[in-house]
């Protein structure tokens, strides 16, 4: 077992800091009886000789919950404490997500040759304390069954994982992590209060910039593998398994003041005391939160509901808080979501999809396992489908779904042609695989890069896009231009015969754990994969619905009478006004416009002689797609406003 740390002489401590003056008066003692239970009950004392890691229960007495209320809080009296909103997050957990630990144990079965290299690897970035404190102690690994006796490990990503990284940080990836041995532990803010720290936890703070600066995350977030092949032996090739750092390199917001940390640390513009029983330590702004907000809200739900089984010591208030945290980011700043309508022919009609991606990095991004699936559902009147793509099987699949994988689409024309925006891993003889150190080659990826993102800049290398993407004119396009951050999917529906309205309705589903990607595993045993499979199939494994848009009230009645008979003049028009001229045993029910955009504007009727109509086109000026609804039918007419 890691050593436990037993606060010793803190009375001694506490006269030592008497020369502060921290407490509301000296008649007051330095530390209440309540405060000297909590440091006992975390048993804490300064780092030892040999050691550089201190745990996050000796952070939490200054940077938790603060009983007084004075500190940690916001302007508006609200609790925003560190320790509490990187407890529930999946970084805290990160060595005890279960699926983690299952797929860990599952490498090392398929490659048992190499398990310690690979466990080692793994445990780098998931228990990166007690991965390094193993190594600078002298072991030449450090495993999963070495972690589950290592508090150090067991702690995740936590304080002392992420603050003593030092400033010459941005040039490792995978793991190797430029940790600092001198005992300084690094804050975004200049001038920080040193005398506790190095007393209680020995460490001395230091102001460093590199701490709000995106390559504090590189060493973790982007990951190479090394290939091994069927037979388990290594090929001397490498695999870009993941690279979120990488892509952000290739966005616009790289070089600019949006950094990792703006998003998945959202900023307060309070000052905030961040420490608690020092009344004269000046507030400081702007503040991170340490919400640390991703996009795999399914392991958080797991985890919530196996707390006990896991070890995991976060409230169900902690968990909450990041549960909400992570469904804001999906739902809110992922995407850009529009469906859009071209037109009607007698037999089909046109619809777009468009998808812009919000984020500073591909979307999805991360682990292999993740991606999204773009649902196209068409119902007629009576509420019967017409066509349907991107559909789940009561298991979650999508329907129709190739076993290898689904290419990337430009155009979808058939049911059950879906588009999945995913990254897939191909081994030595390019068969899909789910095992990390198998893969050799890129198969697919059709992720959506975010806004900025080519194929010249000088790490695309390491954050390729698919050629089928890659053939995509409007994919990352604008005009033949890269950087555009999107992508627009056709989607070409057969209409003859229909008769009434229809519902268009489009949806971006997220799923962070497909089934598809547990097949293999779950082939294997192991008390790490029977646990997590157990979990699984006791999980709800329903997928995220990230954004939607529909069009409703669509007659698509196709009427060889309306189209002959509706006639529209100008289809040029300079002053905005347009004539409709239908039969005289006609009737206009409807007329609405569509601008390129998709945007719906419904037309004024500004005067009417007999069966002809004038009606007022919208202000701006470009090409509009007219819909007449009529009694007997409709009709769709393109006109132009100069």
């Amino acid at each position: 077992m890691k050593r436990i740390l037993v606060l010793s002489g803190l009375l001694v401590a506490v006269l030592l800091l008497s020369n502060f003056t921290i407490r509301m008066d000296a008649q007051k003692p330095f530390h209440s009886q309540e405060e000297l239970e909590l440091y006992q009950q975390m048993g804490s004392t300064p780092i030892g000789p040999g050691e550089y890691f201190q745990p996050s229960t000796s952070c939490r007495g200054c940077h938790g919950y603060d009983t007084l209320g004075l500190a940690n809080i916001d302007e508006n009296g609200q609790d925003v404490n560190l320790f509490d909103r990187w407890a529930g997050s999946m970084m805290a957990m990160s060595a005890k997500d279960p699926l983690w630990r299952a797929k860990v144990s599952h490498e090392s079965l398929v490659n048992p040759a190499h398990s310690n290299a690979l466990e080692s690897k793994c445990t780098s970035c998931h228990a990166p304390m007690g991965h390094y404190d193993a190594i600078y102690g002298g072991a030449t690994h450090f495993t999963l069954a070495d972690l589950l006796n290592d508090t150090l490990g067991l702690d995740g990503v936590s304080c002392a994982g992420c603050h003593t990284i030092s400033p010459n940080v941005g040039n490792t990836f995978s793991g190797d992590i430029p940790y600092d041995t001198t005992r300084q532990i690094f804050g975004p803010f200049p001038g920080p209060f040193a005398g506790p720290m190095q007393l209680y936890e020995g460490y001395t703070p230091v102001y460093s910039p590199h701490m709000d600066e995106s390559s504090v995350c590189s060493p973790c977030h982007t990951l190479i593998t090394e290939t091994i092949d069927l037979a388990g032996n290594y090929t001397g090739n490498t695999f870009v398994e993941q690279a979120t750092y990488h892509e952000y390199l290739n966005s616009s917001f790289a070089g600019t003041s949006t950094t990792c940390q703006s998003c998945h640390m959202p900023r307060l513009t309070d000052a905030i005391v961040i420490a608690n029983g020092y009344i004269t330590l000046q507030p400081r702004f702007p503040f991170n939160q340490h919400t640390f907000a991703g996009a795999n809200s399914f392991m958080l739900k797991l985890i919530k509901n196996n707390k006990s089984a896991l070890g995991v010591t976060a409230t169900d208030a902690n968990l909450d808080s990041s549960l909400a945290a992570t469904m804001d980011m999906l739902q809110q700043k992922s995407v850009e979501f529009d469906l859009i309508n071209d037109g009607l022919t007698p037999d089909t009609a046109y619809y777009r999809v468009k998808i812009r991606n919000k984020a500073g990095h591909k979307f999805p991004s991360g682990y292999p396992a993740r991606r999204a699936v773009l649902q196209f559902v068409m119902t007629d009147a009576n509420g019967d489908t017409v066509f349907q793509s991107g559909i789940f099987d009561p298991n979650y699949r999508v329907v129709g779904e190739n076993p290898q994988f689904n290419p990337h689409y430009t155009t979808i024309s058939q049911n059950h042609t879906s588009q999945i925006y995913e990254m897939s891993m191909g081994d030595v003889n390019g068969q899909f695989t789910s095992v990390l150190a198998r893969a050799a080659m890129l198969l697919k990826d059709n992720r959506i890069p975010p806004e900025g993102f080519t194929t010249s800049s000088p790490v695309y290398d390491t954050v390729q896009v698919s050629a089928d993407a890659l053939a995509d004119a409007d994919f990352n396009k604008l005009n033949g231009v890269e950087g555009s951050g999107s992508d627009f999917v056709q989607f070409k529906v057969p209409v003859a015969g229909l008769l009434g309205n229809i519902k268009v309705s489009a949806r971006l589903f997220y799923q962070s754990v497909p089934p598809k990607w547990l097949d293999e595993m779950f082939t294997y045993n192991s008390s790490h994969i029977d646990t997590f499979r157990n979990m699984y199939n006791a999980a709800d494994k329903t997928p995220v619905l990230v954004a939607s848009d529909s069009i409703t009230d669509v007659l698509t009645v196709v009427s060889s009478y309306s189209e002959k008979s509706i006639k529209v003049t100008p289809t040029v028009s300079r002053d905005g006004i347009i004539s409709v001229e239908i039969p005289n045993q006609d009737q206009i029910i409807r007329m609405e416009a569509f601008d390129a955009s998709g945007k719906k504007y419904s037309l004024r009727n500004i005067g009417q002689t007999g069966n002809r109509n004038q009606f007022q086109l919208p202000d701006a000026t470009g090409v509009f797609i007219i819909r007449i609804t009529t009694r007997l039918g409709s009709k769709s007419v393109r006109v132009m406003r100069l």
